[in-house]
């Protein structure tokens, strides 16, 4: 059945997810802040700054006013740096006039709560105005969803049925959608995965190979695993989609801005001259620090997660930090506790 879906947020992985709705035969409409890039997409049914090979379906519409996207949607798709939810929800919540189905695919916590996505979501968008709150996560990039790449991800909900709708919205024959109750996990596995691809950057950066790459993915997921758990998630979200396939493809692809971010720290290069080269959001940077705070407040080891929060925020050399990591007391793999 064809539905209304509004996009906030134009762009690379709300791009995407947009063509993947209007191919589906959906009416798409994409807010954005930027008047030259909507109109671009109007216009020339292009986003050259994100996805510059793409033609975007002249079905999809750029909207610069939100009151005007999100006007009779059935769906509501979030898709913009998880700094802007709060602000974006809340101007939402102003303008919205229905009860539309609320999707986030956006990766992070938020700084200072710590709190995850659909939380804030929760806490801005009343239940008049939401339907429900799902989430839309696993191992893509949207360089390849743009040209009909092979993707699976999960679209995540503690009601089942808000999850097989998304489910619905969005599978075809390159995009498959599996559904999930585990909220927290995939939530969870989404945000901190981009912490170990910058120390699988970092790694590579250093110069070293393979088995090393190999020891932060494992080690990583350990680490991410005991602070899902500890939050609440089941642990064998953390080996699906969201959580051990998300970590591959963003650990280990030239796409992702975070393995390259990480990658450029270990070549020597500062913060801040690696977010100015990066040009886009490196969610990870600022994941990193909520992350770490909050495996304090709940007493779990992440020391990855710890030595990588050194690097970007105490300022200490990357090489001495992954010493100190392989130097650290020997201890049992296979206890969340260690």
């Amino acid at each position: 059945m064809k539905q209304k879906v509004a996009v906030l947020g134009p762009g690379s992985w709300g791009t995407a997810l947009a063509q993947v709705l209007a191919e589906n035969g959906h009416e798409v409409r994409i807010w954005g802040h930027n008047e030259a890039q909507i109109d671009e997409i109007n216009k020339h049914h292009t986003n050259h700054h994100y996805l510059p090979d793409l033609v975007i379906p002249e079905s999809i519409k750029g909207k610069l006013s939100l009151e005007e996207c999100i006007q009779d949607a059935d769906a509501v798709l979030f898709v913009v740096p998880t700094k802007a939810i709060r602000t974006v929800a809340q101007e939402f919540t102003e303008k919205c006039k229905n009860q539309p189905l609320i999707i986030h695919a956006s990766k992070g916590l938020e700084q200072g709560s710590h709190k995850r996505i659909s939380e804030v979501l929760m806490e801005e968008i009343p239940t008049n105005k939401r339907s429900g709150v799902v989430v839309l996560s696993g191992p893509s990039h949207a360089e390849e969803v743009a040209v009909h790449d092979i993707t699976t991800i999960t679209a995540a909900s503690e009601t089942i049925a808000e999850a097989t709708y998304v489910q619905s919205l969005f599978m075809n024959d390159y995009f498959r959608i599996y559904t999930n109750d585990d909220v927290i996990g995939v939530e969870t596995g989404a945000a901190l995965k981009n912490i170990i691809a910058l120390g699988a950057g970092a790694i590579r950066g250093l110069g070293f190979g393979d088995d090393a790459k190999a020891a932060i993915m494992t080690r990583g997921l350990a680490e991410i695993s005991r602070l899902g758990v500890a939050m609440g998630a089941n642990p064998l979200t953390f080996i699906g989609l969201s959580g051990v396939g998300d970590l591959i493809v963003t650990c280990t692809s030239v796409h992702s801005r975070n393995w390259r971010a990480g990658n450029l720290l270990g070549k020597g290069h500062s913060l801040d001259e690696v977010l100015e080269n990066m040009g886009m959001i490196v969610e990870g940077v600022s994941t990193t620090k909520a992350a770490y705070e909050l495996s304090q407040q709940l007493d779990v080891d992440m020391p990855i997660t710890e030595a990588i929060y050194n690097v970007l925020y105490e300022g200490q050399d990357v090489k001495q930090a992954a010493k100190e990591i392989m130097l650290r007391d020997g201890k049992t793999e296979n206890e969340f506790s260690i």
